[in-house]
């Protein structure tokens, strides 16, 4: 059974890197783009130049949970409904703890303004 919220065809990822928004922090960078399939739809990338697989895989748990843990705010999630967003590692994620990389991806989404910066 698929997942439907979870990013696959090609010509999504195509449309999502060539009309989406996208911008970078220090541990990851994340380009976001409306959809109109009626609900978000999300991809969380790390690519061999991250390290070896343990390294990749955990790079991948990292995004999860702190993309999850984001989520968690109700004014937050209602902005991400209806987006398809990518998430992609960059090889400085190795070794970082899972707040850190919470800061950095909650910051990416700021400049691409998914959601709004807090005081």
């Amino acid at each position: 059974m698929l997942r439907t919220n979870v990013l696959r065809k090609k010509a999504d990822f195509d449309a999502l890197y060539k009309k989406g928004k996208s911008a970078g922090d220090r541990y990851v960078v994340v380009f976001v783009r409306p959809n109109e399939v009626g609900h978000g739809r999300k991809a969380f990338l790390a690519s061999k130049k991250v390290g070896n697989s343990v390294e990749r895989n955990r790079a991948r748990r990292l995004m999860k949970e702190a993309f999850r843990n984001i989520l968690k705010d109700p004014k937050i999630l209602k902005n991400v409904e209806n987006l398809d967003v990518i998430v992609i590692a960059r090889s400085t994620i190795n070794g970082k703890k899972e707040c850190d990389v919470e800061t950095s991806l909650k910051s990416a989404l700021i400049k691409t303004g998914t959601i709004e910066k807090r005081s």
